[in-house]
């Protein structure tokens, strides 16, 4: 979006209360799912914009604790840019069950590459934890929950992460990759008309994504479901403040919310690098001193 543009939504806020709704918003055009696809990747840089990336770096802070982990906050960053992947890891921070646990910011380091290999760090307490997924096997390292030792995902961690979308996300190049693209209708996302995507992926699974019916951007997805206090709870993550990175559109607010749950999780993403040089060998199993 150009800073015109940033500058027109920004007004429009300020005098939302002078004017009516219809004024306010026109009318969602009536548009098939593909145009809205093509829409979509076409206002967040472009097919072979995105086509071209092959790696990108993330670094900024994420919300640990009061009542969830830092590892939640892994699954919604790889939202976009891993677009709409949410990768199902068990605690880093903070076993789910934390009332009383105050809220923190932790620095972290996202680095990804295709092929769906990730590494993330987050700085906690002087002390670093490591995920990795090189694309077929993963493993985590948590020192400060006193676990010395590389631990390997779990088969349900494994499973998650083969079934996230790579670095362009699950609309680029959708067919190719085996995903059903189908329009569910027009719902309201945080006060603005939104297309409902029902993505349905090739392994079976479904997810629904919204796109801003004026924007075309990426503003809610589905997040893999939380089993909390017993019961398995809805994710819904939110997309917000996209700025430009080398033409491409990147979130670089994410905040996630389970159903039930007033606290929410927030990544704040403070520096993105498209195309960094990234070896293999940063997405291998953790070395421990």
């Amino acid at each position: 979006m150009s800073r015109k543009s940033l500058l027109f939504f920004f007004l429009l806020s300020l005098f939302t209360p002078l004017v009516t709704a219809a004024d306010a918003q026109t009318a969602p055009a009536k548009l098939t799912a593909s145009q809205i696809v093509d829409k979509t990747i076409a206002a967040q840089g472009g097919l072979q914009a995105w086509r071209e990336v092959q790696s990108m770096s993330w670094t900024g802070k994420m919300d640990a604790g009061g009542g969830d982990s830092a590892a939640r906050s892994r699954r919604f960053a790889q939202s976009k840019v891993a677009p709409t992947s949410n990768i199902q890891h068990g605690p880093m921070v903070a076993p789910e069950k934390t009332d009383n646990v105050q809220q923190v910011q932790l620095p972290f380091v996202l680095k990804m590459k295709r092929g769906r290999k990730s590494r993330l760090e987050i700085e906690f307490a002087g002390k670093t934890a490591v995920q990795v997924y090189d694309g077929a096997n993963g493993w985590k390292l948590r020192p400060f929950l006193n676990r010395n030792e590389v631990e390997p995902f779990s088969a349900d961690e494994v499973k998650a992460e083969a079934q996230q979308a790579d670095l362009d996300g699950p609309l680029v190049d959708y067919a190719a990759k085996g995903t059903k693209v189908d329009l569910d209708g027009v719902e309201k996302v945080e006060g603005r008309d939104a297309y409902k995507l029902k993505l349905t992926l090739k392994s079976g699974s479904v997810q629904h994504l919204w796109i801003d019916a004026q924007t075309f951007m990426e503003v809610k997805i589905d997040g893999t479901p939380r089993r909390m206090d017993g019961k398995m709870r809805p994710v819904a993550i939110y997309l917000r403040e996209y700025k430009s990175v080398q033409g491409l559109m990147v979130p670089h607010l994410l905040e996630t919310a389970v159903e039930g749950y007033r606290d929410t999780h927030k990544m704040v993403i403070e520096s993105v690098v498209v195309n960094p040089k990234l070896e293999d060998a940063l997405f291998s199993k953790p070395q421990t001193n």
